[in-house]
């Protein structure tokens, strides 16, 4: 039986190749999309406590540290301004993220498009195998017939 050799064969390893190179893309844009996620939290935990220390010093009795809660609003301000600033930067990452799935779905679909290729070039050439094969039997039980046909016939003629 012949080796089936694909012809496209380096077509297909370099799709697969582009591939793996978007879906490192992904997961670089989607490490981006975790770290940007966590700093919002951290930030919103952050104004939490900050809010926190702020109504713990007010409600302190009569005598009130101005300057420690004038220090309190502007760092629980300051980490809302973080916050703010690193949504804005997580919308330009999900731009980032959703175009780079579209081309890794358009990378896949190619790759798919080789094999399916592939798959049907291989299926076409184990049918002419088949073929190929159930003649050579054909061809050999005619072989045998033709030589058991002439041995009887010498062996009658003695």
């Amino acid at each position: 039986m012949a080796k089936f050799q694909f012809k496209l064969e380096p077509v297909l390893k370099q799709r697969k190749r582009v591939e793996r190179d978007h879906q490192l893309i992904v997961a670089e844009i989607e490490r981006e999309r975790v770290t940007l996620e966590e700093r919002i939290r951290m930030c919103q935990t952050m104004m939490t406590d900050e809010r926190q220390t702020l109504s713990n010093a007010l409600a302190g009795g009569s005598r009130v540290d101005l300057q420690a809660v004038k220090m309190q609003a502007g760092a629980s301000l300051k980490h809302h301004f973080e916050a703010q600033r690193t949504v804005l930067e997580l919308a330009g990452v999900y731009k980032k993220l959703e175009s780079a799935r579209q081309e890794l779905t358009q990378a896949a679909m190619q790759r798919k498009a080789v094999e399916l290729l592939r798959d049907q070039q291989l299926e076409e050439h184990k049918k002419l195998e088949a073929v190929k094969e159930a003649r050579d039997l054909d061809e050999l039980s005619v072989m045998r017939f033709s030589r058991n046909s002439k041995e009887s016939v010498e062996i009658s003629n003695r």
